[in-house]
């Protein structure tokens, strides 16, 4: 049994979303942080978006550049990369739907961390990255909590 089904730390973990522009750059950039190369690391969209300023903003007040950012899909992620991961986890209802597709062709756990859309808040600009900040700290409870160091 692979680590990533038996619940143990993956080798190579994907992050998936909508739109690879918040949730899943934001979460694979946290992993990068505290893990560093101990695990692999990707990122990718259903759908390719924009880039997200207030992504950028909210993870630099933690000290990572996520400026250059390119969000990319899924389908040019396996055919540039390859999907060499052990385990995805999707961060919203279609990109789990999109991971559990790639269940009948490949040999790769899914797990479902559903997260809040912080793209659709609304008010002021110092609430709308309050939302920001949610969602990444909320990640950061969960990555550290799933992937953490072996004893």
């Amino acid at each position: 049994m692979r680590a990533a089904e038996g619940g143990g730390r993956p080798q190579a973990v994907l992050f998936l979303c909508g739109h690879n522009i918040v949730r899943s750059p934001i979460a694979a950039a946290l992993t990068k942080q505290f893990f560093g190369k101990s695990i692999y690391v990707g990122s990718a969209g259903v759908r390719k978006g924009e880039p997200d300023a207030f992504t950028a903003a909210v993870m630099d007040e933690i000290g990572i550049d996520l400026s250059r950012h390119k969000a990319q899909t899924l389908d040019e992620l396996e055919e540039y990369e390859g999907l060499n991961f052990d385990l995805v986890i999707s961060l919203s209802p279609e990109a789990h739907h999109k991971a559990l597709e790639l269940t009948r062709a490949n040999a790769i756990g899914v797990e479902y961390w559903p997260t809040p859309d912080p793209t659709v808040a609304e008010g002021s600009r110092e609430q709308r990255l309050d939302a920001y900040r949610s969602v990444r700290d909320e990640l950061m409870k969960r990555i550290r909590a799933r992937f953490k160091r072996d004893p």
